[in-house]
């Protein structure tokens, strides 16, 4: 780290173990971010005539090389921050998980899905409880009256938007649920 950690304590007395606590926890942070510029931890304890005990409140503000992680642990209902070394445990979690974050992407491990299929129906067979639905690339995908699940059958029209999941069936492609798409809905 190129700046010394800097650890504040607001509305309590410093403590050695604690702040052992804290340097502990930046130290397991360097594994996920090896070029930490900086970081400071301010430990609060906001309520000293508190009935029950002091709710601690953690903050973390890291700042690496290319970016920066930020963490405030305000205790809420949190009665476990009535403990500080839960409350530092949960702040650094959340600074941790910012990092492991980073690093995927970094890596290009970020999960990309996919768009649903979506086209238009072109054809409906009411009496035979089938459709067709036609995609942008030209094709056509066969649906039963069964796959239709946000609205009924008999109220579909022929040039309806709608997304659908498409699987191998016995005479080619089919929808094994169709959706049609309202107008809050965006058919990516």
């Amino acid at each position: 780290m190129q700046v010394p950690l800097e650890i504040l304590f607001r509305h309590m007395d410093a403590s050695d173990a604690i702040e052992a606590t804290a340097r502990e926890h930046v130290g397991k942070l360097e594994r996920f971010a090896d070029s930490i510029v900086s970081c400071r931890v301010t430990i609060e304890a906001p309520h000293r005539h508190h009935h029950q005990g002091n709710l601690y409140t953690v903050s973390v503000d890291l700042h690496y090389a290319g970016g920066e992680a930020v963490a405030n642990r305000a205790p809420g209902a949190k009665h476990a921050h009535e403990d500080v070394h839960v409350a530092l445990r949960d702040a650094f979690k959340a600074v941790r998980r910012q990092l492991q974050d980073r690093v995927r992407v970094a890596r290009g491990d970020v999960k990309h899905h996919e768009p649903p299929n979506h086209g238009t129906i072109v054809a409906l067979d009411k009496r035979a409880n089938f459709g067709r639905i036609g995609t942008p690339d030209g094709r056509e995908i066969y649906f039963h009256r069964n796959s239709v699940l946000n609205a009924k059958f008999d109220a579909l029209e022929i040039g309806a938007e709608v997304r659908f999941d498409e699987e191998a069936g016995d005479k080619g492609p089919q929808a094994s649920t169709v959706h049609v798409v309202g107008k809050h809905h965006v058919a990516g």
